[in-house]
């Protein structure tokens, strides 16, 4: 019954998520406004709007247009369950398990903004980098977390380290590379999970993001200029970060 609670959970924050997927990069509010069908603008009605089952009911379809409804949504409903089910098995009812939930869901929100809009919103990054150093100043947290001087230094080197790739970039080639989104969103990880964790998802992002780029590449369908997300690569690097953490500390330690 306690996972069913929780998927419920995953299930309705992953609709949210969904709404601040797609109102976000166009500066809409989040909160007020009923959803509407991006093809014909018709008002969704509250049982057409059900997290996975209404997709399921109306076959991927809008009821009014019968354009199909783009399988993101459902995509992101199902992520949210997974991790939502997977936090509370491995951190049960505590404030690990809040915060987490809550860097997960913005790292949601985040991927797929950037996966399709090329940017990270601010309203997104600070509030999280806010909320990372905070949370260090709580002992009782969970070992996954920092303590203050940790996580103040993660997040200064997490933001140094991309804005420095940034200013030597346009200094060689003389334009812009990557965007501060991605320096601000590494100051998040270092906020969250310390100094430590930057060399690590700087590398597991790098390459995979050179295992995604590398056929495209050899296709010649991008260039080396190409504009990348790399905001992505960044969030998947944590994921594996916290999930091999003590595997990946035994190797340096």
């Amino acid at each position: 019954m306690d996972y069913l609670i929780i998927a419920i959970f995953g299930a309705i924050w992953g609709s949210f998520a969904n709404v601040c997927i797609y109102r976000l990069p166009d500066e809409k509010g989040v909160i007020s406004g009923r959803s509407q069908c991006q093809n014909c603008n018709k008002k969704i009605v509250w049982f057409d709007n059900i997290p996975i089952i209404s997709y399921l009911l109306l076959k991927g379809k809008c009821r009014s247009c019968h354009k199909r409804i783009e399988i993101q949504y459902i995509f992101v409903e199902l992520i949210s369950i997974t991790f939502f089910i997977l936090i509370y098995f491995y951190y049960g009812i505590s404030l690990t398990t809040l915060f987490l939930i809550v860097l997960f869901l913005s790292f949601l929100i985040i991927f797929f903004i950037d996966l399709k809009h090329f940017i990270i919103p601010d309203i997104l990054t600070f509030p999280m980098m806010l909320i990372g150093f905070l949370k260090s100043f709580d002992p009782n947290l969970n070992d996954i977390f920092p303590n203050y001087i940790n996580s103040l230094f993660g997040g200064f080197l997490g933001y140094l380290i991309i804005w420095s790739i940034i200013f030597l970039y346009k200094k060689v080639r003389k334009k812009e590379g990557m965007g501060l989104g991605d320096a601000k969103l590494l100051a998040v990880v270092g906020f969250w999970f310390g100094w430590i964790s930057i060399p690590f998802v700087i590398f597991i992002s790098s390459v995979l993001a050179l295992i995604i780029v590398i056929p495209d590449l050899i296709r010649k369908s991008k260039e080396l200029s190409s504009q990348i997300p790399f905001g992505p690569y960044i969030i998947i690097g944590t994921v594996v970060f916290i999930i091999l953490k003590e595997h990946l500390l035994k190797l340096i330690l």
